[in-house]
């Protein structure tokens, strides 16, 4: 659940990899990556039944993935290389099985400050872009209702301060949101740009609260100019607990604005047993090209060694107007 907020709040791009998963193959370079795989069935009320099996055309397609991050540390600048690859994606979602998905460096300025300029992930967002930093196969409202509140990948310069209390930052990217994919903005900044910010707390303990925005100007693709606000926190109840909530309102005109919501429990019965309980849930308002929906997650996951476990997920999603739909998911993941 960890990396797009840590990845916002860290000084250095190794903080946003698990440690125990880094490689190092020498003092400048090492590699870390994952493998998932999965099998979901969808049964659709009053229709047919249908599944995939390592197959990215779902709702999660990163459910389905493999990725290879290069780290290269050159101190004060590190920069990161990744490799990323999902079968069968829809061109909608990404042009490409495989293609290159961070591409960017960063420059320690020094006093909690600094500098990264490429192509990386969106600051907004509870729940992770990459799977072996969920505790769950598939995503809430927020990330994959109608709205599509939560961007992924751009490119741009951004800005990063962080201490013990709190951290900050300011990005300018060619687009927020994007028609190429989730892998890419629009690649032009004469007829829109998109800008992001950030602020969240670093000293509170166990209670951590982040807020963020993110804004596309209008222009090329962008019909309206959109904002979007989003505000998460998490609580660590204790060492087998953590409660989060997440809210997003985006405003992009009549036909893409509304608000979304998600509360999330993760509870580790044992040190290799642990299930998810998620709701999340979305507001339309006016919207007329889609339904309020409501979605109900169970996720028990199976940690069969710290590089590999396996992950089970039962997702019922009820819309206001009628209509529902079941997803059976089994995962399986290998991090290293």
């Amino acid at each position: 659940m960890k990396l797009r907020h840590t990845l916002a709040a860290s000084l250095t791009i190794a903080a946003s990899i698990p440690a125990f998963a880094e490689i190092k193959v020498n003092d400048i370079l090492s590699v870390s990556g994952y493998a998932a795989g999965s099998y979901q069935y969808f049964k659709p009320s009053g229709g047919p039944s249908s599944d995939t099996l390592f197959n990215g055309a779902k709702s999660t397609p990163s459910a389905d993935a493999l990725r290879t991050l290069f780290t290269f540390n050159l101190k004060p600048v590190t920069g990161n290389v990744s490799l990323f690859y999902i079968p069968n994606i829809p061109a909608g979602v990404m042009r490409n099985e495989l293609t290159v998905l961070d591409a960017y460096a960063t420059y320690d300025a020094g006093g909690g400050f600094s500098f990264t300029a490429g192509k990386f992930l969106s600051y907004l967002g509870y729940e992770a872009f990459h799977p072996d930093s969920m505790s769950q196969v598939t995503y809430g409202s927020v990330t994959v209702g109608v709205l599509g509140g939560i961007p992924a990948y751009h490119s741009g310069v951004r800005l990063d301060y962080s201490d013990k209390e709190i951290g900050y930052g300011f990005a300018v990217v060619d687009s927020v949101y994007s028609p190429l994919g989730i892998d890419k903005g629009d690649g032009e900044l004469k007829s829109n740009a998109g800008f992001e910010g950030y602020v969240t707390s670093n000293g509170l303990g166990d209670f951590k609260i982040w807020a963020g925005f993110a804004y596309d100007t209008k222009g090329n693709f962008q019909s309206h100019s959109v904002l979007t606000l989003n505000v998460w926190g998490e609580y660590k109840v204790s060492k087998e607990a953590t409660v989060a909530l997440e809210f997003l309102s985006k405003n992009g005109g009549a036909f893409s604005k509304g608000t979304t919501w998600l509360a999330y429990l993760n509870y580790a019965f044992t040190p290799k047993f642990s299930t998810v309980f998620r709701v999340s849930g979305e507001d339309l308002g006016d919207r007329t090209a889609g339904r309020d929906s409501t979605r109900y997650t169970v996720g028990p996951n199976f940690k069969l060694t710290d590089n590999l476990m396996v992950r089970t997920e039962y997702t019922y999603n009820k819309f206001d107007r009628g209509g529902s739909g079941s997803i059976f998911s089994v995962q399986g993941l290998f991090k290293f």
